[in-house]
């Protein structure tokens, strides 16, 4: 599912242990991947390529969001 990621460009090729977080976590019915990266995994445009590679080869997307969207402001 990581090289899936990259190949498909969901997710940049010099971020391939992005993909794999991302995918260990598909792979594994995880709800949530909580990240701060909002460079190539947690934004708009980012989030739908990964949710729409995921989910073509068969695997629910976790959400993908950042820790305030999780447990709220400190």
């Amino acid at each position: 599912m990581a090289e899936l990621l990259v190949v498909e460009k969901a997710i940049p090729a010099e971020y391939a242990e992005d993909a794999l977080h991302v995918a260990t976590a598909a792979l594994n019915g995880m709800d949530f991947v909580v990240t701060w990266n909002f460079t190539h995994i947690n934004n708009a445009a980012t989030r739908h390529k990964i949710r729409a590679v995921i989910e073509r080869h068969g695997c629910q997307c976790p959400e993908l969001c950042s820790p305030e969207e999780v447990f709220g402001d400190p």
